[in-house]
């Protein structure tokens, strides 16, 4: 009599292959990665989108005497003090504007960025050994950025800078904005403006988001790579070097694409009838005309600190979130494959 269950190595070749990596997993943990990212940096983007904002308002208003003087002194406000003069004047949850459109759409984001990242690594990677180079990763950064940002990030972005942008206050009920929350934002937009109007600056947006990934992709591994090798690869890492390796992988990306990210706020932000190439040079030659090259780089200081410990907090909870369900799933098939062999044993005994 020859049964899985009394040969333990049939068991084990039952059980010994990979498991492939699914987006049930990647949605999970990318989602509650997300989530928990979100809830506990977005009043720094605000006050980034803010910074990026107010040389815009500064040159559109005609202000002469006291006003101008304060107007002066709002813009040379850094981002510490314009974050208290938001609760100040709009109240502490005005910090939070535009997190319902984040939340919204970052479960799917983190889930997409994921999982196609895996996917081009996967593409990318030699077909024997399973090895891929650091230009591979770069690559498959690169195409997960691009994707996240055509299916989710663009129009979340979009809604989020329209929300960000209002200067209502949300302790004054009388005071009613133009876009009460993220769905009616969306659907005045459409109303108005049509559906491509969620589009605006996909192109940069696509820019931005495939250097951001390329960009932490590939120093997360590379230090991922060393710090296992260093401690032993079947080694868990602690939580706190997978904060460490997020937040300098996360601060890659802002340091050296802070200008496309401010023209794409700038684009995304106002109603134009201008489209594509003409837009993109109207408004950076704006800038350049009205306030100089170093605008370009206003809300870099936020935004690095928005998205370098974002990066550290996804990565942390994706990897540990990730690590519990690859254990659950493992147990699952584990248990799955002995059952399946106890109905064997059963048969064969008949």
């Amino acid at each position: 009599m020859t049964t899985t269950a009394k040969n333990p190595s049939a068991l084990k070749a039952a059980t010994a292959k990979k498991p492939k990596k699914n987006l049930a997993i990647h949605l999970l943990a990318g989602g509650v990665a997300g989530c928990c990212e979100a809830l506990t940096c977005h009043p720094l983007d605000t006050i980034k989108v803010r910074l990026q904002l107010r040389g815009e308002r500064a040159g559109k208003a005609n202000l002469s005497g006291a006003a101008a003087s304060a107007a002066t002194q709002r813009a040379k406000a850094n981002f510490i003090q314009v974050g208290v003069q938001i609760v100040q004047k709009e109240g502490f949850f005005s910090l939070y504007k535009g997190l319902g459109a984040v939340l919204g759409g970052i479960i799917p984001k983190m889930a997409i960025r994921f999982s196609s990242f895996e996917f081009y690594k996967e593409q990318m990677a030699d077909k024997n050994t399973g090895s891929i180079s650091s230009a591979g990763i770069f690559l498959a950064g690169l195409g997960a950025g691009v994707t996240e940002s055509i299916l989710v990030v663009t129009p979340m972005d979009v809604i989020k800078i329209r929300l960000q942008a209002q200067r209502h206050s949300m302790t004054d009920p009388l005071d009613i904005p133009k876009y009460r929350n993220a769905p009616h934002c969306a659907y005045v937009m459409i109303k108005e403006e049509g559906f491509a109007s969620l589009y605006k600056g996909v192109a940069l947006t696509a820019l931005r988001q495939s250097t951001n990934q390329a960009a932490n992709f590939t120093v997360y591994s590379f230090l991922k790579n060393k710090l296992e090798v260093a401690q032993g690869n079947e080694n868990t890492l602690p939580a706190y070097q997978h904060l460490l390796m997020g937040f300098i992988s996360g601060a890659c990306g802002p340091l050296f694409n802070a200008p496309i990210d401010v023209i794409k706020t700038r684009i995304q932000k106002n109603p134009s009838k201008e489209r594509g190439w003409t837009r993109f040079v109207t408004i950076t030659s704006g800038i350049l005309k009205n306030e100089g090259w170093t605008a370009f780089y206003k809300g870099t200081t936020p935004r690095v600190l928005r998205v370098a410990p974002g990066q550290a907090i996804t990565f942390m909870v994706y990897e540990r979130v990730y690590k519990w369900m690859s254990e659950v799933s493992k147990s699952v098939s584990i248990g799955d494959a002995e059952k399946v062999g106890v109905v064997t044993s059963e048969i064969n005994e008949q």
